[in-house]
């Protein structure tokens, strides 16, 4: 089963952008290593919040030839330049990717609601969080509400010179995780 992991940077309190939805307070961190980040990746899932963020950029972060997935409810569906726009439930789709052959790792690149949304039906293995060293005091979270705890337990950790701090967890309720 192919994995999907929740890799995204927070703020100390719990925010993945600030309440402007900005995230210019990520520093810029020469020491991680995003070409070994991206390099098992060939599949993306991202919100449309998410999605509007990275098309305001300069340039996305995906691999080249990746499959990358928006979910909205207001985007009208459609693939456009490499991009799939479904309206489809996400953990229909999220599961059926994971069901797939091949050995290529689907991140879930930002998004606290859809994060949410497929950790509660089972579809998230990993939850990866590089923790920065401010506090924001409000912003988008981390994670939506939940219906229950997830339990997690801990596999990695990495101290940046930044200060930022990698923790890497697996889910322990995670379809198809071996306790």
């Amino acid at each position: 089963m192919r994995p999907i992991r929740y890799n995204v940077a927070a703020s100390l309190d719990g925010y993945i952008a600030d309440a402007q939805g900005a995230f210019d307070w990520i520093p810029d961190d020469s020491t991680v290593d995003f070409a070994t980040l991206f390099a098992r990746v060939d599949t993306y899932l991202l919100g449309r919040r998410t999605w509007d963020t990275v098309r305001d950029t300069a340039s996305a972060p995906f691999n080249p030839g990746a499959r990358v997935y928006v979910f909205s409810r207001t985007l009208a569906p459609g693939t456009e330049q490499g991009v799939t726009v479904v309206r489809d439930d996400p953990v229909a789709l999220a599961r059926s990717l994971r069901h797939e052959e091949g050995s290529g790792e689907i991140w879930l690149f930002g998004g606290g609601e859809l994060f949410a949304t497929l950790l509660a039906a089972g579809q998230v293995d990993q939850v990866e969080i590089t923790v920065v060293p401010v506090l924001l005091g409000g912003g988008v979270p981390l994670v939506a509400h939940l219906p229950e705890r997830s339990k997690l337990s801990l596999i990695h950790t990495q101290t940046y010179p930044s200060g930022m701090v990698a923790l890497h967890y697996k889910v322990l309720a995670a379809e198809g995780a071996t306790r």
